[in-house]
């Protein structure tokens, strides 16, 4: 068979193509300060499912303590619904089909959205951003992401930084 060079040349890798759906869930956040989106994608790079942090269903968002700081009930961190943990309550097909699949995050995942991916049979996390790796700008990683990467390496779950070529995309929603 012939080769035909007529195809695009700019279009995106795997890679890019999965953080870019994550980056877009991430969008439907209403989150002030950190909006994280995640995309399941299985062994034959099929979406499985999709999630973005937020309130839990039925929770008015309009009534949701979005702080950072203060007391644990007036702060987002006793409500907050990770992207991952969404993702995984999102999926509704065999829990057989999580098994070996990949998760995009832009966020390296926390210590409880670690124990959720490994529960579910996720064996490979792919992330952008690991900003809550060093606290208050020094080297030593949170503990969080310490028992995050302390569980994924007992349990066999691969992790990495995507490598992406195209670093900004631009998608234009009006019709042709």
């Amino acid at each position: 068979m012939k080769k035909i060079k007529k195809q695009r040349k700019n279009y995106l890798n795997w890679n890019e193509y999965f953080m870019a759906i994550a980056k877009l869930s991430a969008m439907r956040s209403k989150d002030p300060s950190t909006q994280v989106g995640a995309c399941i994608v299985g062994s034959d790079n099929r979406i499985l499912s999709i999630g973005y942090n937020g309130a839990p269903n039925g929770f008015k968002d309009d009534y949701f303590p979005w702080e950072r700081q203060g007391d644990m009930l007036n702060t987002k961190y006793a409500f907050v619904c990770h992207g991952e943990m969404n993702a995984i309550l999102n999926y509704r097909g065999s829990r057989k089909e999580l098994e070996g699949a990949k998760i995009y995050v832009d966020l390296f995942p926390c210590h409880e959205c670690a124990k959720l991916i490994i529960q579910s049979g996720i064996k490979e996390v792919i992330y952008l951003s690991d900003k809550f790796k060093n606290k208050d700008g020094n080297l030593e990683e949170t503990d969080s992401v310490k028992a995050s990467k302390l569980m994924f390496d007992e349990c066999g779950v691969k992790y990495y930084p995507v490598e992406i070529d195209t670093p900004e995309i631009t998608i234009k929603l009006e019709k042709n």
